[in-house]
């Protein structure tokens, strides 16, 4: 009978012990980073005599003591170390034995192990054979039967003639080394002379490709140099196996969906890059490839990959090895790249080479080189651009933050959050991040109405598949609105930046006082975050078009009307302004950023006469400023006047009218007009529809 079941009934004398146990850990929580004793055990051995000698070995790991309760009448009991064994010799009947274990700082732990003693040969051989599905040439064997402790398998290999041991009910692995049929023999043992034996020819079969693909890598892309692998771009080769004399074949192949490179009489085997483009793998740590073999020649020792630089002269080349074969089991091997010894900025040639008259099968996937990624930053998050008058800040170095009242509360989540520097950067490290809050003031929410855009930084080094997403959601508490919004998928190992344009939450940002992380499902994984803002970069819609009619208006800037002719604007006078001109929607506006004043001069031989005049209007958009005023300066007779508008609302186009005769100035002779604002505000408006009217 072969490759199936094989079940065989004896009777005989043996001795059966069942196991029952009950682990009870001792309270050891005054110990700091002190494991207690795990894994007990009992083995029983058994002399085959009808005597009902016993010898008794515990285990434990994290253990240096040992007691043995040995359950007979008398309650007797044997104290011992690591290592030794206990001999006590029992009447037939059923005894229940326990060990009590204890660690280095006496921490203890329990279990009871039924023992049954009896004076009866084994009987109910059941014994199962079979090819593993996944290991190749691995023969996998089972033998359970009543009075039985242990049972020896002789797998009928000439180089291995000792038998292979195990209890009863434990299952024995065995690999040969090469198919065929073999005699297999098991032989039950127990506390009786007599022993019940089975013997059968059993044909060991061989598995010849493997049966899933290769592991997936998990290098982020950006730190890879691919030659192949579909989970990466792959540099271009121009040769594939070329014929430099060896018996060689290759060909491609699928598993799972996954293309492979088999190469079969596999001696040697180059592949080329290019010989005009060299390879510069310089920045690279690590040659990575995966390799499955069924071979099982004891010449398969080493496969080996050969980098040649051919740019050099002489000719730089140097070999490596990836150790030991494993056969019948996909193997992953990374070979540093500090190990060779060639100028690895030109390579050329990458060339596979075996022991010796190997001419073996082989299969090769995710063949490519890589930088080991960093479990923090190597670098600090980029700086910010923005200027400060256009910034809502929650944690940057490059602004002032607004006060927060809570930074990861107690919510239920995981998530482990500290504060480390980068390169003397402060940054927040999230660790095991689920989800975490941020609470700004639930008195005093933050208004975002001003602000175009959500900003962050952050770096990861996780690759598992969960790392999909990272998002935001914007809590307005006190009207219970709320919005999450994700970034796009998560790249690793390298920092990121995230502009989320606030028009995407539909959350009342007038009042948000929560600011929550969020993560795929299952994620747990550690996030660096910098740079935690809101900005704007301006209004999104023109400025409202004037109804006044022309004839009624003198203009300085506007496409509604004829503008007189200015001179100079935003001269040089000392002031931080940065002044340019934009357009939205074709409708062209002035735009002042970092504001403290800024001058219009229209010409000073030929200054403008306002009397005719009743009112100055001009439409402003602004993210952060509150104050802004015009004054008017008339430099014939050096008279001079600043009027403000109403408090500034942000985020919004709102239309200013000032009467002309709040000014207490000669306006017959107006050369200036200058912009202020109020002291150290430093903010970003942008201006349209600067004229006066009657």
């Amino acid at each position: 009978m072969k490759n199936k079941m094989m079940k065989y009934l004896f009777a005989g004398i043996a001795l059966f012990a069942v196991m029952s146990c009950v682990e009870e850990d001792r309270d050891i929580s005054y110990v700091q980073n002190v494991q207690g004793p795990e894994n007990l055990a009992l083995t029983f051995n058994v002399t085959q005599d009808n005597t009902g000698n016993v010898s008794i070995l515990p285990s434990a790991e994290n253990a240096d003591s040992f007691k043995v309760f040995f359950g007979d009448a008398d309650n007797s009991e044997a104290d011992l170390s690591a290592g030794e064994s206990a001999s006590f010799t029992y009447p037939e009947g059923v005894y229940q034995v326990r060990l009590a274990a204890y660690g280095f700082e006496n921490e203890m732990a329990e279990i009871t192990q039924e023992l049954v003693v009896s004076f009866n040969a084994p009987q109910n051989l059941e014994v199962f054979i079979e090819n593993d599905e996944a290991i190749s040439r691995q023969v996998n064997v089972t033998a359970s039967a009543d009075y039985a402790i242990t049972y020896d398998v002789f797998f009928g290999e000439t180089a291995n003639p000792d038998a292979v041991s195990a209890n009863i009910g434990e299952t024995i692995n065995y690999v040969y080394a090469a198919p065929g049929i073999y005699t297999i023999t098991v032989v039950a043992m127990g506390a009786a002379i007599e022993t019940t034996t089975y013997t059968v020819d059993f044909e060991v079969t061989e598995i010849l490709a493997p049966l899933t693909a290769a592991p997936t890598p998990n290098i982020p892309a950006v730190n890879v140099i691919s030659l192949y692998s579909d989970t990466y771009t792959n540099v271009t080769l121009n040769e594939l196996n070329p014929g430099w004399g060896q018996g060689t074949t290759l060909t491609e192949v699928q598993f799972d969906g996954n293309n492979t490179w088999f190469y079969n009489n596999l001696s040697f085997s180059g592949i080329v890059s290019d010989y005009g483009n060299p390879t510069d793998i310089s920045s690279m740590s690590h040659l990575h490839f995966d390799y499955w073999t069924p071979e099982a020649d004891v010449a398969i020792t080493a496969l080996g990959m050969k980098l040649v630089n051919t740019t050099t002269a002489p000719v730089q080349e140097d070999i490596e090895f990836a150790g030991n074969i494993t056969q019948g089991g996909w193997v992953s091997v990374d070979i540093p790249l500090a190990d060779y010894a060639l100028d690895l900025s030109a390579v050329t040639q990458f060339i596979w080479d075996t022991a010796e008259g190997f001419d073996g099968m082989v299969y090769i996937d995710n063949l490519y080189f890589y930088q080991q990624s960093p479990t923090s930053p190597p670098t600090a998050a980029p700086t910010p651009t923005q200027l400060p008058g256009a910034v809502i800040s929650l944690y940057s170095d490059a602004y002032t933050n607004i006060g927060l009242n809570e930074v990861n509360p107690g919510w239920g989540q995981t998530t482990l959050l500290s504060e480390v520097q980068i390169e003397g950067n402060n940054t927040w490290k999230y660790e095991l991040l689920s989800f975490s809050g941020i609470v700004s003031d639930y008195g005093n929410p933050t208004n975002l109405t001003g602000m175009t855009h959500l900003h962050f930084d952050f770096w990861t080094p996780e690759t598992a598949d969960p790392v999909t997403m990272l998002g935001m959601k914007l809590v307005n508490t006190n009207i219970g609105s709320e919005d999450l919004e994700f970034a796009p998928n998560v790249t690793q190992g390298e920092w990121v930046s995230v502009d989320i344009p606030l028009s995407d939450y539909t959350t009342d940002l007038s009042e948000v006082s929560q600011f929550i992380w969020d993560t795929a499902e299952g994620f747990d994984g550690t996030v660096f975050i910098d740079n935690l803002y809101f900005y704007a970069t301006g209004p999104t819609m023109p400025a409202p078009v004037p109804t006044v009619a022309a004839a009624n208006v003198i203009s300085l800037y506007s496409d509604a009307y004829t503008n007189i002719t200015l001179n100079e604007i935003n001269p040089g006078w000392g002031q931080s302004t940065i002044f340019s001109e934009v357009q939205v929607d074709g409708d062209n506006i002035w735009k002042y950023e970092l504001l403290n004043f800024s001058g219009i001069v229209s010409d000073y031989g030929n200054p403008t006469d306002l009397t005719g005049m009743t009112h100055l209007h001009f439409d402003y958009w602004t993210p952060n400023m509150t104050e802004l005023g015009m004054k008017l300066v008339n430099t014939i007779i050096s008279q001079e006047d600043v009027e403000f508008a109403p408090p500034l609302t942000q985020g919004t186009w709102v239309s200013v009218e000032i009467p002309l005769a709040d000014y207490a100035a000669d306006l017959s002779a107006i050369t200036q007009f200058i912009w202020d604002s109020a002291a150290g505000i430093d903010g970003t408006i942008f201006i349209d529809n600067l004229y006066f009217h009657n």
